[in-house]
């Protein structure tokens, strides 16, 4: 049988990328994602939720429709986050500190605690946790975003504790900076709060990487695909960054 794959935040960019890997390997994909004109642009094979990871009662529902429809899940790609602010710590806002980690934590974790009985029940799975390099050394204005993908952290190593004896497996995987409009937008608002052009702001980023440039959705695409193989069968609880080696979180440029 082919895998049955969950994608949140999977209907464009990085997300997009992985669920596209899945379906070439022979997957069976369900893509749960907040923008309903990205969700009308999957193939038509596709399963699709419009979903905000933030709500539980929502998240609830849609394990039921993918009991329902499959039977079982074995693989669960959370991927869905948020840039959250760009200001000093002092400057953040309560509701924005909220606003990020309800996303990029509360909805890894939903996912996660509706997940899991689910693979425990059928004795197999697999999680996959999206955090970030961030969420191994920390950026300067960023605080929340880093913040929550530190807590992604713990959360998907706890997780490979708890789930293994039931054969599960969960890993972690941290992206570097990716090209794309996502990464557009927090460059502007980087460049802004730092006084620098867009193009110094992104040069920064690459200098601060052994490999010298951002990496692409399909590195993401090709590790998650990996992990959730039969090559990858005993490896669990582990933080796998693809990102070019971070040597310099925060280069001056």
């Amino acid at each position: 049988m082919s895998q049955r794959v969950l994608i949140t935040a999977g209907a464009s960019g990085v997300g997009r990328a992985v669920a596209d890997a899945f379906a070439a390997a022979g997957a069976q994909v369900w893509v749960a994602d907040l923008d309903s004109k990205a969700l009308g642009e999957c193939p038509s094979d596709w399963q699709t939720t419009r979903l905000d990871v933030s709500d539980e009662a929502a998240i609830a529902a849609m394990f039921d429709d993918i009991a329902a429809h499959w039977g079982g899940l074995d693989v669960l790609c959370a991927n869905a986050g948020i840039a959250g602010p760009t200001a000093l710590v002092e400057d953040v806002a309560l509701e924005e500190w909220r606003a990020c980690l309800a996303v990029n934590l509360d909805g890894v974790f939903l996912c996660s605690k509706y997940a899991a009985p689910m693979m425990k029940a059928q004795g197999s799975g697999v999680m996959l946790l999206t955090a970030s390099t961030a969420g191994q050394y920390g950026y300067p204005r960023r605080a929340p975003y880093a913040a929550s993908k530190w807590a992604v952290v713990g959360l998907g190593k706890t997780l490979a504790m708890e789930l293994g004896p039931h054969g599960i497996r969960a890993n972690v995987i941290c992206p570097g900076a990716v090209e794309g409009p996502r990464m557009e937008q927090v460059l502007a608002r980087e460049a802004q709060a730092k006084g620098m052009t867009r193009d110094r702001v992104y040069q920064g980023y690459a200098s601060g990487t052994s490999m010298g440039r951002f990496i692409e959705g399909r590195d993401i695409a090709d590790m998650a695909v990996f992990l959730a193989s039969d090559a990858a069968r005993m490896v669990s609880g582990q933080v796998i960054a693809v990102d070019g080696h971070t040597v310099n979180p925060d280069p001056q440029v």
